[in-house]
Order: C-alpha cells, then sequence, then structure tokens
C-alpha cells in the first residue's frame, strides 16, 4: 500500500492518499501559535490499515517542525496523543479561545 500525507488548504487540514485516492484528512485551525485539531476521518473503504494514525503523527511532527502547539478537541486525536507521550511538551488542553476559533 503506497500512502503519502500533505498539507491542503481551504479547509486547512492534513490529507492522507492510499494509492492516489484521498483516504481521509486531519483538519485543523491555527490561532495564536496553537494548532487546534478539531476532526479526523477516514473513508469507510479505507478503514482498518492505521491510516488515522499514520495521518496524526505526520500532521503532529509538522506542527512541531512548525513550532506551534498542538491543541487537540479531536478524540481521536487526543487519543493518539495519550499512546505518544513524546509529544507531550507541545500540547496543550484546548481554551475557550481554541473552541471559539474552530466555529470563526
Amino acid at each position: 500500500m503506497s500512502t503519502s500525507v500533505s498539507r491542503q488548504s481551504d479547509p486547512e487540514r492534513f490529507e492522507i492518499t492510499s494509492e492516489g485516492e484521498v483516504a481521509g484528512f486531519a483538519q485543523f485551525v491555527d490561532h495564536d501559535g496553537r494548532r487546534v485539531f478539531f476532526h479526523t476521518e477516514i473513508g469507510e473503504e479505507f478503514g482498518g490499515q492505521g491510516l488515522a494514525g499514520i495521518v496524526v503523527e505526520e500532521a503532529i511532527k509538522s506542527t512541531r517542525e512548525e513550532g506551534l502547539t498542538v491543541v487537540a478537541v479531536c478524540p481521536y486525536v487526543k487519543k493518539w496523543l495519550t499512546k505518544h507521550p513524546e509529544h507531550a511538551d507541545i500540547s496543550e488542553a484546548p481554551t475557550p479561545a481554541d473552541l471559539a476559533a474552530i466555529d470563526g
């Protein structure tokens, strides 16, 4: 299986492709030096292949490289971060301003 992850805009998200077809994404909004991840989705036909973990891992790595803080509102991203404590130094709980930015 050939996969790749790329950052897309409008909406802001990291997309994962499998065999050249968009399989899913991790959507976010950047707000005040913080990257707020609020939705992760993998297409039903791509389920069970570990693609959500791959796209989230790449998104978190990119966020670190950009010097931003990770804010997990998405339940999947929250769960992934608990299994990867090496990213605890860049993750924070959401604030009311972060939540407002999602709707913004």
